[in-house]
C-alpha cells in the first residue's frame, strides 16, 4: 500500500496564492507519475499538473499554465503545487495522485493511488 498525505488547502481571495504538498509513503515502489487533479461540483475530475518521474517532464492543464508550478523532492517522494493568481474558477477539491510500479513475486505491476483530497476555495 502507498499512502498519500496532502496539505495546504484553504480559503483565499482572488489573486492570492496557495501551496499544496503531497508526500507518498509505504512499501517499496518506483514512481511512474505523480501530480495533481481537481474536481469542482458537478464537473469531472481533471488533470492539473503532473510529473513523469523518470525525466522530470511536466504536464499542465491549459487553464493553469503560467499561474501554477509543480515541483518535486525526489528523496522525499513529495510533490508541491504552487498556485498563484488564483481565481474563483480554481475552486475545487484537489487530489494528489501517484502511479507506481510495485514488485510482486516475479512480476512488476502498476497501481494508482489517490489522496483524500484537500479543499481549495477562492472567493471573488
Amino acid at each position: 500500500q502507498v499512502q498519500l498525505v496532502e496539505s495546504g488547502g484553504g480559503l483565499v481571495q482572488a489573486g492570492g496564492s496557495l501551496r499544496l504538498s503531497c508526500a507518498a509513503s509505504g512499501r517499496t515502489f518506483s514512481t511512474v507519475t505523480m501530480g495533481w487533479y481537481r474536481q469542482a461540483p458537478g464537473k469531472e475530475r481533471d488533470l492539473v499538473a503532473r510529473f513523469i518521474w523518470s525525466d522530470g517532464r511536466t504536464t499542465y492543464a491549459d487553464s493553469v499554465k503560467g499561474r501554477f508550478t509543480i515541483s518535486r523532492d525526489n528523496a522525499k517522494n513529495t510533490v508541491y503545487l504552487q498556485m498563484n493568481s488564483l481565481n474563483p474558477e480554481d475552486t475545487a477539491i484537489y487530489y494528489c495522485q501517484v502511479i507506481v510500479i510495485v514488485r510482486e513475486d516475479k512480476r512488476a505491476v502498476a497501481n494508482t493511488y489517490w489522496g483524500q483530497g484537500t479543499q481549495v476555495t477562492v472567493s471573488s
